[in-house]
């Protein structure tokens, strides 16, 4: 039995807790989310997925030590990452007469722990809430770090809040009962660290690469616990996003943009467009001359690799199309991003592997060219 791995997590403006990481974690729920629980009350939050297969003999452990449990099980989707869902979570909590002492357990992947996350920031003006991610992706992303959020129809992850875990469980067994397509996912956000800040690590990933996706346990633990030891360090740096953390976009502005466009769905994952994203902006920086072409060819290769998109031509439409993007509404898109001030897009770029850095007012023709350049389309009457 390999130990589990408890990696802290401290800034100044928060209060400081741990991500556990490790396999049979939530055989043990109870022992390690008990001694956060301030009323003899638990409430989770999860979707129609993962409760099935997890939140009952979660709950038992709770029922067994004298708690009284509660379940929120939202539809398993990006579409609960709304203002519906949004509303049916906290109509609940009110339902369920919670109070500031509560403690609101997200089970789930990345949707769950960012919606429930945001209703605790907001419920009350801010319960405690713990984190129990079931996805690779956000095992190593998106439970650590206090992003919290819901899409708007115009962009994803438009309102929200930052709003800290107490705890974050991560039990890789959990990662046995996902799909092939979710763990490459959620592969795109752990090489993702090797690609933006460390090149030792993306060399591992490299040689060991078959080995994480298939779950082999020590390679798994390796690879999870170092992403997420990389994620505390920035966090750590910058909680807000004002600096450092703008590295963990890498990929991410054009990997949204390809999201909005498709419609946020099972046709378009986001890990996938992460990966498109990455391939961009490292062929986008090899074409202005920041990154040699070897390192892009390199970065392109590990991410085509395990399996994941490199380019827009891979993306099948939410109809069955295969159909090329319009560059400028991926544009168009890119302008409503979080990273964008002023009416200037601002971009994760490389200078080569492990070599991230953030680069603003970047122009918007030298992107709408390389759009063009890498599949996208320009009508002759574009104003873009």
């Amino acid at each position: 039995m390999i130990d589990p791995r408890r990696i802290p997590v401290s800034g100044e403006g928060f209060k400081p807790y741990d991500v556990v990481v490790g396999h049979g974690l939530l055989r043990e729920a109870e022992r390690w989310v008990g001694p956060f629980l301030r009323n003899k009350r638990v409430v989770m939050v999860t979707d129609s997925n993962v409760g099935p297969l997890h939140a009952d003999a979660i709950l038992k452990q709770f029922e067994a030590a004298g708690h009284k449990t509660h379940l929120i099980t939202v539809p398993a989707g990006e579409t609960s990452k709304s203002f519906e869902g949004l509303k049916f979570v906290i109509d609940a909590m009110i339902d369920g007469g919670l109070d500031r002492r509560d403690v609101v357990i997200a089970l789930g992947g990345g949707v769950i722990g960012d919606l429930t996350g945001f209703a605790c920031a907001i419920y009350m003006r801010g319960i405690d809430f713990i984190q129990i991610p079931t996805t690779v992706l956000a095992q190593v992303d998106s439970s650590v770090g206090g992003k919290t959020a819901i899409d708007h129809e115009r962009g994803k992850n438009l309102i929200g809040a930052f709003w800290q875990p107490r705890l974050v469980l991560c039990d890789l067994d959990a990662l046995t009962t996902l799909p092939a397509r979710e763990i490459r996912c959620g592969y795109a956000e752990i090489i993702k660290y090797g690609l933006l800040g460390d090149r030792a690590f993306f060399d591992w990933l490299e040689a060991h690469d078959d080995k994480v996706l298939a779950l082999e346990p020590e390679a798994l633990q390796y690879a999870i616990a170092r992403s997420v030891e990389m994620k505390a360090e920035i966090v750590a740096q910058d909680e807000r996003e004002g600096g450092v953390r703008a590295l963990l976009n890498l990929g991410h502005t054009f990997g949204h943009a390809l999201e909005a466009e498709v419609g946020f769905g099972d046709a378009l994952l986001h890990g996938e467009a992460v990966a498109i994203g990455m391939c961009q902006a490292f062929r986008y920086s090899a074409l202005s001359g920041e990154c040699t072409e070897a390192d892009e060819a390199r970065a392109v290769k590990a991410i085509h690799h395990a399996g994941l998109p490199t380019k827009m031509s891979d993306i099948r439409w939410q109809d069955g199309r295969n159909a090329p993007f319009d560059a400028c509404r991926l544009i168009e898109h890119m302008g409503h991003d979080k990273k964008a001030e002023d009416g200037h897009l601002t971009f994760v770029l490389v200078g080569g592997i492990g070599r991230a850095f953030v680069a603003k007012k970047v122009d918007r023709a030298a992107i709408l060219d390389f759009l063009v350049l890498d599949g996208a389309i320009l009508s002759e009457d574009a104003q873009c």
